[in-house]
């Protein structure tokens, strides 16, 4: 007789969190369908099932990953106020961003930068400057909001890889003089 299947629709999200989680304990050097599925509690089969390569669970990990700051600057008033100093508050939210859990911040740069030798992660890389530049560009224009974009990745980069203390006041500066440039 054959065994019943069990129902279980949150299994693949459970087993992209369980990724992240791995990922943010032991790098993505530590990732494998199997320390996953140890995490998630789940057969190695169903890793395989719904991430038949572990550059497709990347994948998916880094897109959740990226809803984070998405969703901080989506839902930030001042993309929509235009008479909010939009430098004021990006550096403002880089604060909000880079004081909350530090592992969690590392571990989305660390998916991020993975594209550079995963060609499977570039297009979701991509898409998260993309939707960034978007967010912004209802501010400013789109070659200034890309600009932003390089100049908060920077400002993040160095603050993460130089276990430096964020100046906001410093990211204030940086970002108003790149809004007030014009070509």
């Amino acid at each position: 007789m054959a065994r019943a299947r069990r129902y279980d629709p949150e299994r693949r999200e459970r087993i992209v969190d369980a990724a992240l989680t791995v990922a943010g304990r032991s790098g993505i050097g530590g990732l494998s369908h199997r320390t996953v599925a140890a995490e998630a509690d789940v057969p190695l089969g169903s890793t395989t099932y719904h991430f038949a390569s572990l550059d497709e669970l990347l994948v998916a990990a880094l897109r959740k990953a990226n809803e984070g700051f998405g969703r901080l600057l989506r839902e930030h008033p001042a993309l929509t106020d235009p008479d909010a100093d939009l430098a004021a508050a990006l550096a403002r939210l880089l604060a909000e961003w880079l004081g909350g859990e530090r592992a969690r911040v590392e571990l989305e740069y660390e998916l991020y930068l993975a594209a550079l030798r995963r060609p499977a992660l570039r297009p979701v890389a991509a898409e998260w400057g993309e939707s960034v530049v978007a967010a912004l560009a209802h501010r400013t224009d789109p070659v200034t909001a890309r600009a932003l974009v390089a100049v908060m990745d920077g400002i993040c980069l160095q603050v993460l890889l130089t276990d430096g203390g964020y100046d906001e006041e410093y990211a204030r500066l940086v970002l108003a003089r790149i809004l007030r440039t014009e070509a």
